[in-house]
């Protein structure tokens, strides 16, 4: 645990000697939901749309940008430089457990996401955005994002030690982005069309905006709360397993 802590803690300090990589995963996020509430916010009027439980339809396009924030992490990139600069050769060369090497910057990265989605979450409340469930409802609604985030970021790490290379890695993290827009992102998913309906179902993702979704709409919804939390630990499971492997028989 204490390597993990050290080697999360020096990912922090990269993180904050470079800002130009978080401000995108804050500026870019917010672009876009001024840009759907824009365009949508006419069609969806709070007083009279029953999905928004008496909300604008910023608070239902929240979650979409919290994800979009999770999804940013610049983890898989410093690792290839690491690789390429030979530290991590370095690194596999001590003693340290190779689940710390992966762990250590998961830690960083689910770190930063909690403070960028605090942020976030505090602008849609200065906007007049409420959270339905609380005190306790705002605490889950950042951890999931933070807990995505770490997925995330885990998954682009196994691509990174498998290509090396920070093209690849940067081409491979647009595979994903499908999985945040394949979703009910704009209505509910029982408003989609039976095709996306289908598409979305079946997108792990969807459960967890579903569950990010209902903490700010409506009150402690515990079986959607705990579909959301179940995506993130089975997921992080399996991305940690397939990282320490992946670790484990790097040449």
């Amino acid at each position: 645990m204490t390597a993990t802590l050290v080697l999360g803690r020096r990912a922090l300090r990269e993180a904050t000697r470079t800002p130009e990589v978080i401000v995108p995963s804050l500026f870019i996020p917010l672009f876009f939901l001024v840009v759907n509430v824009g365009q949508a916010a006419r069609i969806f009027p709070g007083s009279t749309t029953a999905f928004l439980h008496g909300q604008g339809y910023g608070a239902f396009q929240l979650p979409s940008s919290m994800l979009l924030a999770a999804s940013f992490g610049a983890a898989a990139l410093f690792l290839v430089e690491e690789i390429e600069g030979g530290y991590f050769d370095k690194l596999r060369a001590t003693p340290v457990r190779r689940s710390a090497i992966v762990l250590g910057r998961l830690i960083a990265e689910g770190s930063k996401a909690l403070l960028i989605a605090a942020v976030i979450v505090l602008l849609g409340l200065a906007f007049g955005i409420r959270i339905a469930s609380g005190p306790l409802g705002f605490v889950l609604l950042i951890t999931l994002t933070a807990g995505w985030a770490v997925v995330y970021s885990g998954f682009m790490q196994i691509i990174a030690l498998k290509t090396r290379s920070a093209a690849a890695t940067n081409s491979a993290g647009l595979v994903f982005f499908p999985l945040l827009f394949l979703t009910p992102n704009f209505v509910p998913r029982n408003m989609l069309t039976h095709p996306m309906e289908i598409a979305a179902t079946i997108n792990p993702v969807t459960y967890i905006m579903e569950a990010l979704r209902s903490l700010i709409l409506v009150h402690l919804r515990w079986q959607t709360i705990g579909l959301g939390y179940l995506v993130i630990v089975a997921a992080g499971a399996i991305m940690l397993v397939l990282s320490v492997r992946v670790v484990r028989n790097y040449d």
